[in-house]
């Protein structure tokens, strides 16, 4: 049976369990992590649903609450949530981004306005979260740099594929990279972040505007926003975002050179998550290796 035959069945019977009558799923295409589908209800409606396997989480509704807090807090466009339990998320209907200098131009606007109108005193959320399919740890925290280098980078050592890809002296590396951070990371006040914002996880409503979808939100460096869309591929038409939030909120010196020491969680989240790393070990050596000791006396 094709592998997505058996997944539209399971996420149909989910769907009527939850009381929606789906006519058809289609397979939505860009996630790397749930079962989600395009969906049209017997009365013509269009939904967009997904759902995982395994035992139930809370990872929808924790999903949910951060779509909120950056629409509510920050002003960002998110779909609506009409369901949210730990075995479906079902959401308005978006559209494909446009990739042209417009829809970047605006998403620059729009992240903007987010990080600057949600500035906080301390580094965190409410409760914990999710990166795919494993917990992030957002226990508050009033120093950044502690933050993000135990709760963003070595968080992930004990996982154990990320156990299996570096030896000793690479963890070692990683280490001595979390404690140099003061020096490498300017101190800067922690706002409402997306916490996964790489370009699958922005969207349009049917007149062109972006939308974010899939947040990993905190209250953490404007940075680490920037970090994912600057280091994951992405379109050519992007080069306008970085200029346009530039204007809006200018950066500290040096924030290129940071992008990807501040990338280094995501790059261990995809190691930890599957054997297939993109080439996630390659770039975590390359970033750590100013950090490795020299073998010659």
């Amino acid at each position: 049976m094709n592998l997505w035959v058996l997944h539209e069945e399971i996420l149909a019977d989910r769907l009527r369990e939850a009381g929606y009558a789906a006519k058809e799923v289609k397979e939505a295409v860009g996630g790397v992590v749930a079962i989600a589908g395009l969906v049209t209800l017997q009365d013509g409606t269009e939904l967009f649903a997904k759902t995982l396997l395994g035992p139930d989480q809370d990872i929808f509704p924790v999903e949910s609450i951060g779509l909120s807090d950056l629409h509510d807090l920050g002003g960002a466009n998110t779909p609506d949530v009409l369901c949210a339990s730990p075995r479906l998320l079902v959401l308005e209907k978006m559209q494909p981004r446009r990739d042209n200098e417009h829809f970047w131009e605006q998403l620059a606007s729009m992240l903007a306005t987010l990080h600057m109108s949600t500035a906080s005193e301390r580094f965190g959320w409410h409760r914990d979260g999710w990166l795919g399919r494993l917990r992030q740890d957002n226990t508050w925290e009033t120093d950044g740099h502690t933050f993000f280098g135990e709760r963003r980078i070595l968080r992930w050592l004990p996982e154990p594929l990320v156990e299996a890809a570096f030896n000793r002296e690479e963890r070692q590396a990683l280490e001595r990279l979390c404690a140099a951070l003061p020096e490498l990371v300017p101190p800067q006040p922690p706002c409402l972040t997306h916490g996964d914002l790489w370009q699958e996880n922005v969207v349009a409503t049917s007149d062109g505007a972006p939308v974010l979808i899939d947040p990993a939100v905190s209250y953490n460096w404007p940075e680490v926003d920037l970090s994912m869309l600057w280091c994951s591929p992405r379109a050519a038409a992007s080069e306008r975002f970085f200029a346009v939030y530039q204007e809006i909120a200018p950066l500290q010196d040096g924030w290129e050179e940071r992008m990807p020491i501040l990338h280094l969680r995501e790059l261990l989240s995809v190691i930890a998550h599957d054997d297939d790393d993109w080439g996630a070990v390659e770039a975590v050596r390359k970033i750590i290796a100013p950090f490795r000791r020299s073998c010659v006396s």
